[in-house]
């Protein structure tokens, strides 16, 4: 299928990491992220659909505090859990009463992302 290129669509992120490569296969491990090894050796991803690439990056700080808050969406939330965890992620339990199709985890370098739970895909 052919990428959607609409003005304002969202298309590329940078995610703070500590260790590129463990994160890397994290996010291919937990959510079949697609990883990239670019022409100038540094390591990109595209997500399944290929609508949304981007890279991890050190340097900077951990997105450990909901600020800005990405979330990956899912199929099945029990499985993306087991996933998460199996992967070396870590689910975090929310101070705040949540929806069911919302929840939260933390990757390989402390980041806070959110999953959402979409029924039927």
């Amino acid at each position: 299928m052919p990428s959607t290129l609409v003005n304002g669509k969202i298309c590329y992120v940078e995610i703070p990491a500590i260790d590129i490569q463990r994160s890397a296969e994290f996010y291919a491990e937990a959510f079949g992220w697609v990883i990239i090894k670019r022409g100038d050796g540094s390591t990109a991803f595209d997500d399944p659909t290929g609508e949304v690439s981007g890279t991890w990056v050190v340097g900077r700080p951990a997105s450990a505090e909901p600020g800005l808050l990405i979330f990956i969406m899912v199929a099945n939330m029990a499985a993306a859990a087991a996933a998460i965890s199996s992967a070396g992620g870590e689910v975090v339990p929310w101070l705040t009463e949540e929806p069911p199709e919302i929840a939260r985890f933390r990757d390989p370098a402390g980041n806070l992302i959110g999953l959402y739970h979409q029924p039927g895909i």
